[in-house]
């Protein structure tokens, strides 16, 4: 297996940062024990803090996949429904 590196890029609206930080962080330990998870960092940016990052590393985009099916993840997007501006997630794969 192939393993696949993940960075998720979420810009909230101004007035939704601290409720949708709140949301992100619900997400750390339950996926961080899900099966294939070899890391789940939330990172917020120093000078735009409506801008978060996930850095991930998963042992397959397989796995990487049924994490993304989960109900925690479902339960996250209802809850921040209309708070994010922009939500893109880049599959990657180290090279060195």
């Amino acid at each position: 297996m192939t393993k696949l590196t993940i960075v998720a890029n979420i810009v909230t609206n101004v007035d939704k940062i601290e409720l949708v930080k709140a949301e992100l962080l619900k997400l750390i330990d339950i996926t961080r024990a899900e099966d294939g998870c070899i890391n789940y960092d939330l990172h917020q940016d120093n000078e735009n803090p409506a801008h978060f990052t996930f850095y991930e590393n998963w042992e397959s985009r397989e796995l990487w996949q049924a994490h993304m099916g989960n109900q925690h993840l479902a339960d996250y997007m209802a809850a921040t429904e209309g708070c994010v501006e922009s939500f893109v997630v880049n599959e990657m794969t180290q090279i060195a």
